[in-house]
């Protein structure tokens, strides 16, 4: 099985390197043609960053996973992740705002953690009415990064959100400091009135 798995993993890997090419192909376009393909090129930023997560859950549901924990500047993280969603968030008449209480670097996978909150802010905007808001604070617990939104909320408790909730619950319990394991949560009860994702890493 392991072997059909590598095998599945590296056509994926092919299909999104082949969509980054599609996408340097029609950036070039617009330069040369003076149109904007922007949402175009979106569309395959897209589709290449699920086949991403797709190798990411290949990648952190096998038994000998591990991640490349280093200490991270929070602050760096949410402006990031501020500056990807914002603009795409705001072409739907979304608000994007971003609260880091987080001051200081904290040990984690900042690829895929960031990767995890960047899905975590597209989700909440497909369902926000006007607001969405990204938060991160520091307790002597640990790290709390959050994303809330002003939509409806999860229509059953727990979401059924298949592979990428088993996904990013695999992550987080993968980050272990001091014998306690991060957890993820999903829940309804945001201060915006609808759901609230957060990510507690230890």
């Amino acid at each position: 099985m392991q072997p059909l798995l590598d095998i599945l993993a590296s056509g994926i890997h092919d299909a999104k390197n082949q969509l980054f090419i599609a996408e340097s192909q029609i950036a070039a376009r617009e330069a040369e043609l003076h149109i904007d393909l922007s949402e175009a090129r979106y569309a395959i930023e897209t589709a290449a960053d699920r086949l991403s997560r797709t190798l990411t859950a290949y990648r952190l549901l096998r038994d000998d996973a591990r991640l490349a924990v280093v200490p991270a500047n929070i602050a760096d993280l949410c402006d990031e992740i501020g500056l990807e969603q914002g603009k795409h968030l705001s072409a739907a008449g979304i608000l994007l705002s971003v609260d880091c209480q987080a001051f200081d670097e904290w040990p984690l996978d900042r690829e895929l953690v960031t990767d995890m909150l960047n899905n975590a802010v597209q989700n909440a905007g497909r369902f926000a009415r006007s607001q969405v808001r990204l938060s991160a604070q520091t307790a002597q617990n640990g790290l709390t990064l959050r994303v809330e939104d002003d939509g409806p909320g999860f229509s059953s408790l727990p979401p059924k959100h298949g592979i990428g909730l088993m996904v990013g619950k695999r992550l987080a319990e993968l980050h272990i400091r001091q014998n306690r394991h991060g957890t993820l949560q999903l829940r309804n009860g945001s201060a915006l009135g609808g759901a609230i994702f957060e990510l507690h890493l230890p």
